[in-house]
């Protein structure tokens, strides 16, 4: 039968006679007093956590520090090092809540900390915190503790988040540029509709005259701003929202991942960044000595794109029955034959880790390199855009005053 351990905040003084409060874990108030007795502390009050004047107030929610991929993967590697040069557990995950600089990571490790010393293994431990975990994180540090080389598994946790890392700044580069010139572009033709046309056109209501398509197009946008700008504002506020709250859902993604992958120009990087994680992913798990089934369950959700997720289902499924693993995914048309191949040759000679890793560094370098190359193309692209974007609405401003002199007389 399994006790339940609580927390206790306490009031007391030290051996020395200073005033001291904390926290404490024990099975029940009485032993939480006998806690603090044996570390020489003489409690004065002891409660629950959480009740009372005690209660902690936090803020949750948007307003708590996002805990990262680079913060997992320096915790990763940070853990792995002190457990391979001999530290104790416990002392290293003491120590590395102290020293995070990510105060929600250093809170979720104290807390588990505290698990592990109340008998939780450490995958068990940081498997009750999903938010700040992801599944890969959690089954690889699982594998290690089984089959008894948790710093090897905690090192190619680090090794495959640095690599994420490193592709998601890859592609942030890229899309840095189009967006701030897109924003630029918008702001500047919002800014125009809003605060010249309407100086334009009192000077040629002035003038008398009938204005040019283009300009009294310009003049009725202007005149309607006030009804559509804030209309538009709203719903892309609310979809932003929506999205933040869908984007997730199988529904939503069964329509908008095979999208992503038949979008022009940027459809091959969606496929070749999916492949890359998967791949990547599948044998990291792999190599670390999870169990395939569970590698697959876990790895299709970890490429980004419900298509090969769907796909990674069906590979599970003829597995499951004795199949290869080549096989069922050379039926599915996401998979480029290449990787296929690659794949078969691996399993057929017993080194299907060392051929994944191939196939996701090869990916990650094309990855980079097409991004380079999309970089180079969008950037003329979005130039010529924006000059006929706001060109365009200078053009169609002085059109009228071509023929100025016409309505003069």
């Amino acid at each position: 039968m399994s006790t339940t351990v609580s927390t206790f905040t306490y009031r007391g003084k030290d051996a020395a006679g200073k005033k001291v409060s904390g926290s404490v874990d024990g099975a029940s108030e009485a032993a939480a007093t006998m806690r603090l007795r044996s570390m020489g502390i003489q409690p004065e009050t002891v409660r629950p956590a959480g009740t009372g004047l005690n209660k902690e107030i936090t803020l949750g929610g948007i307003f708590a520090e996002k805990v990262g991929l680079k913060d997992l993967a320096v915790m990763s590697r940070q853990l792995a090092t002190m457990i391979s040069s001999g530290l104790a557990l416990m002392r290293a995950l003491s120590i590395l809540a102290e020293q995070s600089e990510n105060k929600t990571l250093a809170s979720t490790i104290d807390q588990v900390r505290k698990d592990v010393e109340s008998g939780l293994s450490l995958s068990d431990a940081i498997a009750k915190h999903e938010l700040i975990f992801p599944p890969l994180f959690i089954n690889l540090v699982r594998a290690g503790e089984t089959g008894g080389f948790l710093e090897d598994s905690l090192k190619s946790v680090a090794e495959n988040y640095e690599k994420e890392v490193k592709l998601r700044g890859t592609i942030k580069s890229a899309l840095t540029y189009p967006v701030v010139v897109l924003m630029m572009a918008i702001i500047g033709m919002v800014g125009m509709i809003v605060f010249i046309v309407p100086v334009f056109k009192n000077m040629f209501e002035g003038l008398g005259g009938e204005l040019p398509l283009p300009t009294q197009f310009l003049v009725v946008l202007s005149e309607t701003a006030i009804f559509w700008l804030p209309v538009l504002i709203i719903a892309i506020v609310a979809f932003m929202v929506w999205w933040g709250r869908n984007k997730h859902r199988p529904e939503v993604r069964n329509v908008v991942d095979p999208l992503k992958l038949k979008a022009p120009v940027f459809g091959g990087l969606a496929k070749k960044i999916a492949i890359a994680r998967f791949t990547r992913n599948f044998g990291t798990m792999m190599r670390s000595g999870v169990p395939i089934l569970q590698a697959l369950s876990i790895v299709g959700a970890t490429s980004g794109n419900y298509v090969i997720e769907k796909a990674l289902i069906n590979v599970q499924e003829s597995v499951r029955q004795g199949r290869s693993i080549a096989a069922p995914l050379a039926e599915e048309p996401v998979f480029p034959a290449m990787v296929t191949q690659m794949i078969s040759v691996g399993e057929d000679s017993g080194s299907l880790e060392s051929m994944l890793e191939k196939i996701s560094d090869f990916y990650d370098a094309e990855v980079e390199s097409t991004t380079e190359q999309l970089t180079a193309l969008i950037e003329p692209l979005m130039i010529a855009f924006m000059g006929i974007l706001l060109g365009g609405m200078i053009v169609a401003l002085y059109l009228p005053v071509f023929n100025i002199f016409t309505l003069i007389e």
